[in-house]
């Protein structure tokens, strides 16, 4: 009964769903998310290359496209994370400071789009290496040093990590 009722006020006042990270703005910010999300789309892609002359068994088929799955949303997430910072946490003066932003932040939207439409290693292997650049810059201007590092898991490739 109740259930009939709450549809009933959605069809008459419908509710929209809302996304946010955040336009409080919470200030927590930081370039991790992406860092791994590219890790996720190299790691998907060798395996997925992996599977190119191994026979197309269903088993095959589900695995693959699994895999397809994981890359595209991480590609998603990268570029997601990425334009959150872009937009909402650097200001006109890092602009300035620091004139390659804007078109490193293009560039990793198009990397991204591109690790999305391919299984293309060297693509995302420069998608990873923007992010970095873009990480550097980052801790750069919240005045944090950082680090390079090769990530503890496959694809065991070096990452930047803030060093907090």
């Amino acid at each position: 009964m109740l259930s009939n009722i709450l549809n009933l006020v959605k069809k008459i006042t419908p509710v929209q769903e809302v996304h946010a990270h955040c336009d409080i703005p919470c200030g927590i910010y930081d370039p991790g998310h992406a860092i791994i999300g590219c890790l996720t789309i190299i790691r998907m892609t060798d395996l997925m290359n992996d599977h190119s002359t191994v026979k197309h068994s269903v088993d095959c088929q589900n695995e693959v496209s699994r895999y397809i799955a994981e890359k595209e949303r991480h590609a998603a997430i990268v570029k997601h994370e990425i334009r959150i910072i872009w937009g909402d946490f650097f200001k006109p003066p890092q602009f300035e400071k620091y004139p390659e932003l804007h078109d490193l932040t293009h560039r990793i939207m198009l990397l991204g789009s591109k690790a999305r439409q391919e299984v293309n290693t060297d693509a995302a292997l420069e998608l990873l290496e923007k992010v970095n650049r873009f990480a550097e810059l980052f801790w750069e201007i919240k005045g944090i040093t950082t680090k390079k590092s090769v990530y503890p898991y496959p694809p065991a490739l070096a990452v930047i990590y803030p060093e907090l």
